[in-house]
């Protein structure tokens, strides 16, 4: 009876044995089925940050330099305008006082050469 008993029990204990070795190397593959998995979505998710990141730097920097750029433009249009508008003041101003100036001379000279010698 003791042998039947120590068989029985030595066969259940093998059959206890096997089942948690099945339990553990399921285990031991669910472990490395999460780490895989946990690795590609830490990928995926990076990837994804990344490219969020790159768009967002991207546009940032796009506006940056199309403000800097419109800056720089509108300052050159504006020295230009100025010089224009000076350049075109000055000969304006210019005519109008070679004009004035040509009329008081002719006044001066119509004066000084319409009356004789000796006349006030």
């Amino acid at each position: 009876m003791y042998i039947v008993l120590g068989s029985l029990v030595l066969t259940w204990a093998t059959k206890i044995l096997k089942m948690v070795a099945r339990v553990g190397n399921q285990l031991q593959t669910d472990r490395q089925t999460d780490r895989q998995t946990d690795r590609q979505t830490d990928r995926q998710t990076d990837r994804q940050t990344d490219r969020q990141t790159d768009r967002q730097t991207d546009r940032q920097t796009d506006r940056q330099t199309d403000r800097q750029t419109d800056r720089q433009t509108d300052r050159q249009t504006d020295r230009q305008t100025d010089r224009q508008t000076d350049r075109q003041t000055d000969r304006q101003t210019d005519r109008q006082t070679d004009r004035q100036t040509d009329k008081c001379d002719r006044l001066m000279d119509s004066q000084t050469h319409g009356h004789t010698e000796g006349t006030p």
